[in-house]
């Protein structure tokens, strides 16, 4: 469970209160009944936040631990899905931070409050998910990998990274779209741009479409023309038709490949 604190500080920090669940021989970082806290970060630090990189969508067996097929919390009982296929949810957002970073979480792996990572009461974990800020309409790519958060209108508990990245670590809650991502619709899908004649060229596009898109990126040097710009790799659908159609708008002609 969790309330959010609004403080007169410059990241308007969020007191974050949890409840503390033990799912397996591991218990939820995101949950304790002690106030939360966001870490001391200056501007050069919330920057680089803003700017991670999706982590790259893999295989995922079930963890052995925080999978179990019902448990209870606060009197409530809840059951895990029986797949994460096809989840799409919308709800609201909080974050954790300061006070479980180093923890670990449900599925045993340590909590990192500068990776993208989240916690859900009810997906088997751990599973990628895609989460978009529906007020903003940024978005992250974040390794569901915990149990929370056990509040009544709260449905996803995400990193302070996370929260940094989609815009509204300030404010503390969010109104979210959760998409999960399944391995099994990966492809080996790139999109180029290119044509570029210096370096730097290429640098001022990536510029522009990282700060509306940020995803996975290379530049290349291409022997005939210069250097092109290869992103990826991607999921075909709404991804690649979202860079695509962002890559028109700014005047750069996209072209798909597929690698094998």
């Amino acid at each position: 469970m969790k309330r959010l604190l609004h403080l007169a500080f410059p990241l308007a920090m969020a007191l974050v209160f949890g409840c503390q669940i033990s799912t397996g021989d591991y218990t939820s970082a995101s949950g304790g009944g002690q106030p939360d806290y966001a870490p001391k970060v200056d501007a050069k630090k919330l920057k680089e936040l803003e700017n991670l990189s999706d982590p790259v969508v893999t295989h995922l067996e079930r963890s052995r631990w925080g999978n179990p097929d019902t448990y209870t919390e606060l009197g409530k009982q809840y059951r895990l899905l029986k797949t994460n296929d096809g989840y799409t949810e919308t709800g609201m957002a909080s974050w954790y931070g300061a006070k479980f970073h180093g923890r670990r979480t449900s599925s045993s792996q340590i909590f990192d409050m500068y990776q993208l990572t989240a916690a859900h009461k009810t997906l088997p974990i751990p599973v990628f998910a895609r989460v978009t800020n529906l007020r903003n309409k940024k978005e992250t790519i974040v390794l569901i990998n915990d149990r929370g958060p056990f509040h009544a209108d709260r449905l996803i508990d995400l990193s302070f990274a996370a929260a940094v990245k989609l815009g509204f670590h300030e404010e503390g809650t969010a109104d979210v779209l959760i998409e999960t991502i399944s391995h099994e619709r990966d492809s080996s899908l790139f999109i180029w741009i290119g044509g570029f004649e210096h370096e730097k060229q290429a640098l001022q596009a990536l510029e522009v479409v990282k700060a509306r898109s940020p995803v996975p990126f290379k530049i290349v040097e291409n022997s005939s023309a210069g250097f092109d710009i290869r992103f990826g790799p991607l999921f075909e659908g709404p991804e690649a038709d979202r860079l695509e159609s962002l890559l028109f708008a700014t005047d750069y002609t996209p072209l798909r490949k597929f690698v094998d």
